[in-house]
Formats: C-alpha cells, structure tokens, sequence
C-alpha cells in the first residue's frame, strides 16, 4: 500500500452540540466548549492546536445554545482588541489582537443529536478523501501530523488515539494476606480510551445512522475494515466536571501543555 500525503484542506469536524451535564455550575448558560480556561473557551484551545499544524478548516456541530458559539466568533475581533470608535463605527484596530487563520462551518446538528448522527449530518461539508474529528472538551500536546502519519501506513479506514485517563478515584494495593499496602489518589490509568484526535477515510461515513453515538459506527468499522489506535502517552485532559474546569485554568496559569501554538 503506497503512503497517503497529508492533505492540510482536509475539515476537522468538532461536536460542540452537548448540554455538558455533569458542568452545570458552567453550562447552564453556555455550551461546554464555551466553558473558558485562561479566559479562552476550550474550544478555541483545540482549535488553535490544529491550526497550529496548518489544519485551519474547521465544522462545528452545534446544538445546546449554539447561537453563542457563532456570536463569540462572529465578534471575537470586536471582543479582545483595543479599538476606537467614531461616530459609531470602529475606524482603527490596535496591534494586541492576534488574528486567526480559522475557516469555519456552523452547522446546527440539533439540540438532542447524538455525535453519530450529529457526523452524518455534516457529511456533505466532508469534500476530501479523510476527514478529522474530535470532542469539543478536550486538550492534548498530541502531535497532529504524527497521528495521520500513523493512520496512512496502515490499512484502516480510521485512527482512534488512545490516552490514559486518571481515575476519579483512589486505588488501594494489598498483599497476599490482603493486608492494604499503599493507597494512591487519582492514579493514571494504564489502559487506553479513546481521548478524541480522529482521523478517517471518507467511506466511514457510510456507517453513520441516525440515533447513533460515533462509537457504535466505530464497531462496525472496527469488524468490517479495520480501525487503529495511535498510543499517546503525553498530556491530555478533558474537561468533564467542574474539578476538571478548575484543574485545567490552574495548569494555564502554571503550565499549559497543550499549548503547542507558543
């Protein structure tokens, strides 16, 4: 099989369409994605990793509240730069405002959509032969060019990549007499789940259905035509409670690992 070319045009698909339930302190008024870390929503965090390795067209599945995904990009300009004013319009932009290269599709996939069916409704925006996709909540130092690397030197019709979590609980080790010798708060799993960071052929999405989560088509690809796993043992993190809110803004303040685009 000859090695595929990484083609930077090809869309990341991004589901932004969940209530994030389990963030309620944050998400009763904005989708999860809008959830802030250093003052950024997380989804324009994963969206300037990708960006930041030439991948810059972007399809946003929207759902809960998705009205406020577009207002924060249609006037993030307007939002974080020093501008003056004349007679009610802005007549000159000042230099702190960082420009991005993003082109975006919003699509609005339905406030109850599953992230299955929420890919097959935006698959007519999918024009190349792959296609990435990713959650809206979580972050990572992945290497984006190794992960497609990995996925066209193999033949699969998609790349999941395999982070270790950390346990929301403590774990407890005995001895053969069952005597406890150690107890470790929030250990980092050593098995793999599927962190986000997707890559796919094009004919994946003939596995789509309605009322479908994308793990179930994954299943089904999985047995007919194969699906890898890109091991990634560096940082990753997502954003599923409020403790996980918390933790993310104080790694920005100490230490963002995630943020490769510096």
């Amino acid at each position: 099989m000859s090695k595929k070319e990484m083609n930077t045009d090809m869309p990341v698909v991004i589901f932004c369409g969940g209530k994030g339930t389990r963030l309620k302190e944050e998400t009763e008024f904005k989708p999860k994605p809008m959830v802030t870390v250093g003052g950024m929503p997380i989804l324009w965090h994963i969206m300037k990793q990708y960006s930041h390795y030439g991948f810059n067209n972007f399809i946003l599945t929207l759902g809960y509240k998705g009205n406020s995904i577009k207002d924060f990009f249609l006037n993030h300009k307007a939002l974080y730069s020093d501008f003056r004013m004349e007679g009610g319009e802005v007549v000159e932009t000042f230099s702190n405002y960082e420009e991005n290269k993003f082109n975006i599709i919003f699509a609005d996939t339905g406030e109850e959509t599953l992230t299955g069916e929420r890919l097959k409704k935006v698959a007519s925006y999918i024009t190349t032969d792959q296609f990435m996709v990713t959650y809206g909540d979580g972050v990572s130092n992945i290497d984006i060019p190794e992960l497609i690397d990995f996925h066209n030197g193999r033949d699969s019709i998609g790349t999941i990549t395999g982070v270790h979590p950390t346990s929301k609980y403590g774990l407890v080790s005995i001895d053969d007499e069952n005597k406890i010798t150690s107890f470790e708060q929030q250990p980092k799993l050593q098995e793999y789940v599927n962190g986000g960071f997707m890559i796919f052929e094009k004919d994946f999405l003939k596995y789509l259905t309605e009322d479908q989560i994308i793990e179930d088509a994954m299943i089904e690809a999985a047995k007919n035509e194969g699906l890898g796993l890109y091991k990634h043992d560096g940082f990753w993190h997502s954003m599923d409670t409020y403790k996980d809110y918390k933790d993310l803004n104080v790694m920005w303040d100490a230490d963002p690992k995630w943020q490769i685009w510096k």
